[in-house]
C-alpha cells in the first residue's frame, strides 16, 4: 500500500487572483474579538462540565446516605454467611 502524501493547506495570505479570505475581510480587530469569544466559550463549557460532574457526585453521595436498610441488605453479598 502506498503512503499518502500530506495535503498542503492554503496559507492565510490573500491569493494573487484577488480573492479574499474571511480572515482578511474581517480585519484583525474583529478576528481577535472572535478568538477571544471562542476562548471564553471554551472556558464556560469547561466550568459547566465541572459543575455537572460535581452535581452528579453530590447526588450519588446523597443517594448512598439515604439508602434504606432493605437496599443495603440487597447490596450485601453475604460472603460471611455459612
Amino acid at each position: 500500500m502506498a503512503k499518502k502524501k500530506p495535503q498542503q493547506r492554503p496559507s492565510s495570505k490573500p491569493k494573487e487572483d484577488g480573492s479574499l479570505l474571511l480572515a482578511d475581510a474581517l480585519g484583525e480587530d474583529v478576528l481577535s474579538k472572535l478568538k477571544e469569544a471562542k476562548q471564553n466559550l471554551a472556558q464556560e463549557e469547561a466550568k459547566a462540565e465541572e459543575a455537572r460532574k460535581e452535581k452528579l457526585k453530590r447526588e450519588k453521595k446523597e443517594r448512598e446516605a439515604n439508602k434504606s436498610f432493605a437496599e443495603l441488605l440487597d447490596e450485601y453479598d453475604g460472603t460471611t454467611r455459612k
